[in-house]
């Protein structure tokens, strides 16, 4: 039975990953990265140990020594606690990766940490290739469609999103009557959408793609019931996501929380 490697951020995605990974046949040894990963993970995983996404050393030394050739990422881990003084301290690895660094971005970031994996013989492979389901093509998810005025406004919000996308700086954003709202940065999607949704009041238009050169080994655009709640907050009435491109994480409990709120989902 092949072995796979999953390095668990917060969220439902890892789960849903290790529970397609085990019906295909696979055997997953999960690291979480950080404590607030779903308790179910455990449940769905041959082998689950909780390692400090600062102790890169130790991440490595666990999957060699369960004999992994094969990681993918999935979750969220926010590049926050490079700067917030609250992550333990980093390993001797961790430090020379961030040394070598030019700069901060995301995926700058993340090539280095593939890279790092790479050099101890495990490859990092398309997130999306046990998660397609997830996946929803071109229209509108809801019973709800989007009225004229919500659909300019996802048509704006694409627009500026995949901008910040080719910037590398984030891939969601937050519109209303075709002004930006919230352009997100290293606060993450949910942060974005309560900022920009403070600013519109009501009415509210978020918008999250995935970058114009998307590495699918990592930080694909993922969407689940929090973006949702967070909308309901804010008062937000309309979210389009990327057709095939996006990942939607519970589809049902999504679609249910959306519609009891009035809020329209369309994949465009």
């Amino acid at each position: 039975m092949e072995k796979v490697g999953l390095l668990a951020g917060i969220g439902r995605l890892p789960v849903e990953c290790a529970m397609a990974a085990r019906v295909m046949g696979y055997e997953i040894y999960a690291v979480a990265l950080l404590p607030d990963v779903a308790p179910e993970l455990r449940e769905c995983t041959t082998g689950y140990e909780t390692i400090s996404i600062a102790h890169l050393g130790k991440i490595i030394e666990y999957f060699k020594q369960n004999g992994i050739t094969k990681v993918t990422m999935l979750g969220k881990v926010t590049k926050e606690i490079l700067f917030s003084g609250q992550h333990e301290q980093p390993d001797a690895c961790m430090l020379q990766l961030l040394a070598s660094l030019p700069d901060r971005k995301d995926d700058t970031l993340m090539l280095a940490f593939v890279h790092e994996l790479a050099k101890a013989g495990m490859q990092a492979f398309d997130q999306t290739s046990l998660l397609r389901k997830l996946m929803p093509q071109r229209g509108t998810l809801t019973k709800r469609e989007p009225t004229e005025e919500e659909k300019r406004d996802m048509m704006f919000g694409f627009k500026m999103a995949r901008e910040i996308g080719r910037l590398d700086v984030g891939q969601t954003a937050v519109v209303k009557n075709m002004a930006v709202m919230a352009l997100e940065a290293i606060e993450g999607t949910d942060a974005c959408i309560r900022r920009g949704g403070a600013l519109a009041r009501t009415g509210a238009v978020v918008a999250k793609v995935a970058k114009p050169e998307q590495d699918l080994r990592f930080d694909v655009p993922t969407v689940g019931l929090a973006t949702i709640e967070t909308m309901v907050a804010v008062g937000a009435t309309a979210l389009a996501i990327e057709a095939g491109r996006t990942l939607l994480v519970e589809k049902e409990k999504v679609i249910a929380l959306a519609e009891a709120n009035g809020i329209t989902i369309a994949a465009m």
